[in-house]
């Protein structure tokens, strides 16, 4: 049971799952969780940009680099 609390798990979870993810620039960038490895560079589908809450742009697909992420969350 122990295993199933990292923090890659909650990752795993969600998965094929729409989050937020901010970077440190204040950005924030919504879609669909579609992978990640273990620097947390991630990839999402249907993504939207947004600053300061609001939608700036469609991108379709992005890859974000970990080292730029401060959070990721479920939304």
């Amino acid at each position: 049971m122990e295993s199933e609390n990292r923090p890659l798990d909650a990752l795993n979870r969600a998965r094929g799952h729409r989050v937020m993810v901010e970077l440190k620039n204040g950005k924030q960038f919504m879609g669909v969780l579609k992978a990640f490895d273990i620097h947390i560079n991630t990839v999402l589908e249907n993504a939207e940009e947004r600053v300061e809450g609001e939608m700036t742009r469609k991108l379709g697909t992005v890859f974000l680099r970990g080292d730029t992420i401060i959070l990721i969350s479920p939304e």
